[in-house]
C-alpha cells in the first residue's frame, strides 16, 4: 500500500494522536515502539530471506481470519490483494471459512494433564485450494492452523512436513514468528478497541481502565 503508516497497532484499533489511549500507550514507549519494529521485521524486513511477501501475508491473513477479527483480516488481506494473484484473497477468505474451530484443543503427552486432551478439527487445505496455493504455502497455512488451534499437538512429524513442502529451518522460524507476533497483536487490539468502546467521550470505565493498565504495566502493549 502506497499509504505509511507509523503504528500498526494505532491504526487498526482506530487510535487518534493526542487520544486517552494514545496517552495510555505512551506510558510504555519502548514496548510500542517494539512491537513496531516487530511488525516491519516481519512484514518489511530488509533481508526477507525465502518467506515471499505473499507468503508473509497470507498467513497473516489467514490467522486473523481464524480468530475472527474482521478488521485485522481486511487490513492484511487489503495489502495480499495488492501484492498476490488476483484470486489469491478469496482462496485464503475460503481456507479461513474451512479452518475455523474453537481451541485450544489437542492431546498432552501421557502423564496428569491428558485429562484436559480435547479433540478437535484437523485441518488440511481443500484438494482445489491447495492447488491454486501451493504445496509450500498450504503446508504454511495448515501449520499456523495448528500453532492457532493446538499448539500442545507440534510435533517432529508437523515440523517435518514444512520440510518436505520447501520450507527450510529458517523459514519455519519465521513462519513461527509470525503467527506468534499476529496472536500478540491481534490480542493487544482487540484489548485497545474494547477500552475504546468502553466510553463513547473516551471515559473508560475506571475498573476496565485498571486492568488495562496493568497490561501495559507488564510490557505488553
Amino acid at each position: 500500500m502506497s499509504i505509511i503508516i507509523s503504528d500498526v497497532i494505532d491504526h487498526l484499533a482506530g487510535i487518534r494522536p493526542g487520544s486517552s489511549l494514545d496517552r495510555l500507550r505512551d506510558q510504555r514507549p519502548q514496548a510500542r515502539e517494539n512491537a513496531q519494529k516487530s511488525y516491519r521485521a516481519l512484514f518489511e524486513p530488509e533481508f526477507p530471506g525465502e518467506v515471499t511477501a505473499i507468503e508473509r501475508y497470507a498467513v497473516a491473513t489467514f490467522v486473523a481470519g481464524l480468530h475472527h477479527q474482521p478488521h485485522v483480516t481486511d487490513f492484511y488481506a487489503a495489502y495480499l490483494q495488492e501484492i498476490g494473484h488476483p484470486r489469491l484473497t478469496d482462496v485464503i477468505r475460503a481456507e479461513i471459512a474451512r479452518g475455523s474451530a474453537e481451541g485450544p484443543y489437542g492431546r498432552y503427552p501421557q502423564g496428569p494433564l491428558t485429562v484436559e486432551d480435547k479433540e478437535g478439527l484437523v485441518y488440511q487445505v481443500a484438494a482445489d485450494n491447495r492447488k491454486s496455493l501451493g504445496s509450500r504455502l498450504a503446508t504454511g497455512l495448515e501449520h499456523a492452523h495448528l500453532l492457532v488451534f493446538h499448539p500442545r499437538d507440534a510435533s517432529p512429524a508437523a515440523l517435518q512436513k514444512l520440510l518436505d513442502a520447501g520450507w527450510s529451518t529458517t523459514d519455519i522460524v519465521t513462519l513461527s514468528q509470525l503467527v506468534s507476533f499476529l496472536s500478540f497483536q491481534i490480542r493487544v487490539v482487540a484489548g485497545l478497541r474494547a477500552l475504546a468502546g468502553a466510553s463513547a467521550r473516551e471515559s473508560a470505565d475506571p475498573d476496565f481502565t485498571q486492568i488495562f493498565t496493568g497490561v501495559l504495566a507488564s510490557g505488553a502493549v
